[in-house]
């Protein structure tokens, strides 16, 4: 005859537990569903738009351990705001290290190495992954060891294509860095919408050699993309301050292009890109209107182009302050088709209601619109 197993006694401290856990659940169920309240929500002006967040120069966050949080708040901010906003990409002007390759820190400038620089920049914008694309225009400050050496980079390193599932279906063209490895330092992005039709996003690197324009100029005149309006990116194009003019000479070992030379070989002659936008340059005054520019021209088939130059990685305090205040972007595309709106917002103030009527920049440099004629 067989005897049966006996079970295990459940022990009284346990059988408690899980009573107290049960009557938790109830309780937690029973009560009402509680979103955390937003100090100063962010609004489109029209339901029917969309957005794309500008992001400028990152480097002044991510070189110092306390101001790298500051970084990831603004991304943060933005997974955050997908949907409120109705956000279709993150723009981010490069420059996301201080240094791309060096180990000894210079104290007077930095506390960190360029491998912690590296993994802040990875691990800010890993809160955009899965989530949205970001596209990033490579600065000078990520290549070389300290500034632009040579054409040495670790983006493809921290930002291989494969680590964010949001670039998979928009990325459409790429073009080989300078270590001829294909990278999404020169990379094509497709998006549309009912209202504006096909929009195309090109970013390129730092002084983009020729090659890299050609391509550039083949893509947005092909068959395939002529009717698309054109958004270009690049990291140095124009001066910062009221007089803003395009970049003619920089004393880098990288000196295939600049600004102007961008302008006269790739911007002025092709129809369809209507609206630049670069960082780089920057003043340390603390004036917010030494830290941005804007300037528009006509292209050779008569359209207006629009250049656009934020960084603002000296605004919290200097070359050596917090990085930049948390200031950014938010490109509102209006349903008409036609325009832009720039509004100039930090979520560092935003996030408190004692700080909240400091998150909106609202001088004429700061808040304004573009019309993006599509006849």
């Amino acid at each position: 005859m067989n005897t049966p197993a006996k079970l295990p006694k459940t022990p009284p401290v346990k059988i408690l537990a899980r009573a107290a856990g049960v009557a938790l659940a109830l309780l937690c169920a029973a009560a009402p569903l509680r979103a955390q309240k937003r100090a100063d929500p962010q609004k489109l002006a029209h339901a029917d738009s969309f957005s794309m967040i500008l992001l400028g120069d990152p480097q002044g966050y991510t070189k110092y351990d306390i101001n790298q949080p500051l970084f990831e708040l603004c991304t943060l901010w933005i997974a955050d705001n997908i949907s409120p906003l109705n956000i279709k990409a993150v723009l981010c002007t490069g420059d996301l290290v201080e240094q791309n390759e060096n180990i000894v820190r210079n104290r007077k400038m930095l506390n960190q190495t360029s491998r912690e620089m590296w993994e802040s920049a990875s691990r800010s914008l890993a809160r955009l992954d899965n989530k949205i694309p970001y596209i990033v225009s490579c600065g000078n400050h990520d290549y070389g060891y300290k500034s632009s050496e040579n054409g040495m980079t670790r983006f493809p390193e921290y930002f291989p294509f494969e680590r964010n599932p949001a670039w998979r279906d928009i990325c459409v063209a790429a073009h080989p860095n300078r270590n001829g490895i294909p990278s999404l330092e020169n990379a094509a992005f497709e998006f549309s919408d009912a209202n504006w039709g096909g929009l195309l996003v090109v970013t390129t690197e730092f002084h983009p050699r020729d090659t890299v324009l050609d391509w550039a100029k083949k893509l947005a005149t092909s068959e395939k993309y002529k009717n698309h309006t054109i958004l270009f990116m690049t990291h140095s194009f124009l001066t910062n301050g009221k007089n803003s003019r395009r970049i003619e000479k920089e004393k880098y070992k990288l000196a295939d292009n600049n600004g102007a030379d961008i302008w006269e070989k790739l911007i002025r002659s092709t129809p369809n890109i209507r609206l630049v936008i670069c960082g780089h340059t920057a003043n340390g005054n603390g004036k917010f209107e030494d830290n941005v520019s804007y300037r528009a021209d006509t292209n050779d088939a008569g359209k207006t182009v629009h250049q656009m130059m934020f960084n603002v990685q000296t605004l919290g305090g200097g070359w050596e302050g917090n990085g930049g205040d948390g200031w950014l972007r938010i490109l509102e595309f209006f349903p008409d088709g036609k325009t832009i709106a720039v509004r100039t917002y930090s979520p560092l103030f935003g996030i408190s209601p004692s700080t909240k009527h400091l998150a909106h920049r609202d001088e004429p440099f700061d808040r304004f619109e573009m019309t993006i004629a599509r006849e």
